[in-house]
């Protein structure tokens, strides 16, 4: 199984005027042959890679495919597609139990959350939240996934042996992401709408405060401390680095619309997606700068969602179709896969 930091995975909304359809449509797009090709390196100013070597990786990747109402399951080993299933209506940010047994996805069309059994992959459980779900957590016990509602303004809070709604807390406006803190006693949720964070207090599963996040925060990613929230600005062209506890926030910028951020399992790094150049920029957390580029693809290919493992650095790119495949120690692109219509989030077990 793969050791990842978040069990946050593919929350977001889709950025305004890239893609075809805006996130409460629902559309049908065409399935593509799935297929898994290694790529050329394109990493900057680094020499041509030999094809990959795989390194025995166990587990699966999972895609949803917004605009297909897909799933696509990969391979972790191998890199290839090993099943497309059905995933409900516009499904966009998933999230994988720890023991992998199931996949929740939200289905931003029909304000509802999908489980999927890894099974027989198939959905077994449909959960009725608010309007637009976008983005979903999972606690760091696994017992509680927090779902943002974007057009509802708030946050629903699942029971996972039960599959019920237990709580539905307001938040800020259009939230789009939710991470946790390592003890899980806190969430915190990106309000695109309103700029900043909601902290949310999982034991009384209130609004504890808000911290300041800039003008349209739409990914969050806590380090291993604690003590410090990383938020994608993507209207700024930036990402935040907020004190959890001041509220006094750094600015690293990274270019036009930053959307999704992680950290790395080692607390060394933090990753971000940026649509506009169409790249991940690695920050070093040490000093708050931007350490290395990674290119995935011209503009156009609009790199939207990320998980980082001790494996790899998984990013889904909306515009190109694809899922590129990153080596967490060299940073070079390793592979690509062929996935369906607009690859919106990603989740490994």
């Amino acid at each position: 199984m793969f050791s990842a930091l978040r069990t946050r995975v593919g929350s977001g909304r889709r950025r305004p005027g890239r893609m075809l359809r805006p996130v409460l449509a629902a559309g049908v797009g065409v399935l593509f042959l799935l297929s898994c090709t290694p790529t050329a390196p394109v990493h900057k100013d680094s020499p041509r890679l030999a094809a990959p070597t795989h390194g025995g990786a166990s587990g699966h990747v999972y895609v949803t495919n917004q605009q297909d109402n897909t799933l696509s399951v990969i391979d972790a080993g191998t890199y290839k597609v090993v099943a497309t299933v059905p995933a409900g209506t516009a499904p966009e940010g998933l999230a994988v139990t720890e023991d992998g047994r199931y996949v929740y996805i939200a289905n931003s069309g029909s304000a509802r959350v999908s489980v999927l059994d890894t099974r027989n992959n198939k959905i077994v459980k449909t959960v009725t939240v608010g309007k637009s779900p976008t983005g979903v957590g999972l606690s760091p016990d696994g017992k509680s996934l927090y779902v943002t509602n974007g057009s509802s303004n708030t946050v629903s809070v699942i029971d996972t042996r039960t599959n019920r709604v237990t709580a539905t807390i307001p938040v800020g406006k259009s939230p789009v992401n939710v991470a946790f803190s390592p003890d899980g006693g806190t969430a915190y949720v990106a309000n695109s709408g309103s700029g900043n964070l909601s902290v949310i207090n999982t034991s009384t599963r209130r609004v504890a405060r808000k911290l300041s996040a800039g003008h349209s925060p739409v990914g969050v990613a806590i380090t291993p401390d604690g003590k410090s929230a990383y938020v994608a600005d993507e209207v700024a062209a930036r990402v935040l680095v907020v004190g959890t506890s001041s509220g006094k926030a750094t600015a690293v910028p990274v270019g036009e619309g930053p959307f999704d951020t992680a950290i790395g399992p080692d607390g060394r790094f933090a990753y971000t997606a940026v649509l506009g150049p169409g790249n991940v920029s690695v920050i070093d957390i040490g000093n708050h700068r931007v350490a290395a580029t990674i290119a995935l693809g011209p503009p156009g290919t609009d790199p939207f969602n990320l998980e980082v493992t001790d494996e790899a650095i998984y990013v889904t790119n909306q515009g190109a179709g694809t899922l590129t495949v990153i080596d967490p120690q060299s940073h070079k692109v390793v592979a690509t896969v062929t996935l369906g219509d607009s690859p919106y989030g990603v989740a490994v077990s």
